[in-house]
């Protein structure tokens, strides 16, 4: 019996050698969206200063055999059978995917308010009425009732109003609740967002139009945390709105300098199907509205989030710039915006203002 278990771990041991040697290595990971480490480089320094055997560690690990499969064991293992709480800072509630956010970073709401500052001072003027309205994430409404660690949200947002003191505070917070978000993904759903809307644009000083309609696609929307978590969720589906003012819009790709659509199809077969509000991570996008009933402008300074409420703006606007810098230095603003008696809007996510070193 002995003999047979050793023989038996021998052949484990050789199959799955083979199987790391000679089958062949994904290069990106579509469940995480991200690209898997590549083999490193065999040179004297790196392998004198040990980097050579951390980056094949980590190599390693995104290239095992069947890697996805284990990591749905891990992820099952994990939840349903020693009951964790969550697998990596990812859980599950009610039927929603989030991540633990949590403890709020102060030094990074600092850092956030000295680059939205910066923007005030070096390109904005008394002609400029200046906004500011923060995003809760999902965690904020689920944490509660699953007793997972959250963010003080209402510290949050009393915070950022305090430290921006230069711009007036639109709160929205009231008006979400968790069935507003994706059940997979990060973001807000459009369709469910149009009182938010509203709001921020009676806040601004203009009207929006209430001609929407409301179109779902047939294709499935696995969103971020669904990657994340690796467990055998439901998918979304994916909402869009069109109406007279959004239909007619037309939309400029600054950081290509091409013009685009409202809603880019294409992208909803591609790795992020949330992309397909105006093509996704953009640094310069501008919305120009032919029926607009006045020459009003608004400068929409924001993540990701915004790519889906900016087309629910326009009818109130005769031009929306958005601007992302997580992907444009700040400082090289003036040579595409006009800022001259624009309104200006700062739209963030507490995801990107509680880890703002992502913007620039």
């Amino acid at each position: 019996m002995k003999k047979i278990t050793c023989i038996l771990f021998a052949v484990f041991l050789a199959a799955g050698f083979l199987l790391c040697v000679f089958l062949p290595k994904a290069q990106y990971s579509d469940s995480e969206r991200r690209k898997l480490a590549s083999m490193p480089t065999l040179q004297a320094q790196n392998i004198w200063s040990g980097r050579f055997m951390t980056d094949f560690e980590t190599y390693a690990v995104d290239t095992f055999p069947f890697r996805t499969s284990f990591r749905t064991l891990k992820a099952v293992t994990a939840n349903h059978v020693f009951f964790k709480r969550d697998n990596n800072g990812i859980y599950v509630s009610d039927g929603f995917i989030s991540a633990v956010e949590y403890p709020l970073n102060e030094d990074s709401l600092n850092r956030a308010v000295k680059r939205f500052q910066y923007i005030y001072e070096k390109y904005l003027t008394k002609n400029n009425k200046v906004y500011l309205s923060v995003i809760p994430d999902k965690n904020c409404f689920l944490a509660k009732d699953s007793r997972h660690l959250s963010m003080d949200y209402k510290k949050f947002e009393q915070q950022m109003k305090q430290k921006m003191d230069f711009a007036q505070y639109i709160s929205i917070a009231e008006l979400l609740e968790k069935d507003d978000y994706y059940k997979t993904d990060t973001h807000w759903r459009q369709e469910r967002i149009i009182d938010v809307a509203e709001r921020l644009a009676q806040k601004m000083g203009t009207a929006l139009s209430s001609d929407y309609k409301i179109h779902t696609l047939t294709q499935d929307f696995y969103g971020v945390y669904y990657g994340q978590a690796a467990l055998p969720l439901e998918p979304d589906s994916l909402q869009y709105v069109t109406g007279d003012a959004i239909d007619t819009c037309y939309v400029y790709d600054g950081q290509n300098n091409k013009e685009i659509t409202m809603y880019d199809m294409e992208k909803v077969a591609g790795r992020d199907p949330y992309e397909m509000f105006l093509s996704g991570s953009l640094s310069l996008v501008t919305l120009n509205n032919p029926k607009a009933q006045e020459d009003k402008k608004l400068i929409l300074f924001r993540d990701s989030f915004g790519s889906s409420i900016a087309p629910l703006l326009i009818s109130g606007y005769s031009q929306i710039t958005l601007v992302d810098i997580r992907y444009i230095q700040p400082n090289y603003l003036a040579q595409f915006i006009n800022f001259d008696n624009c309104d200006v809007l700062f739209l963030y996510s507490t995801l990107v203002l509680n880890n703002s070193e992502t913007l620039k």
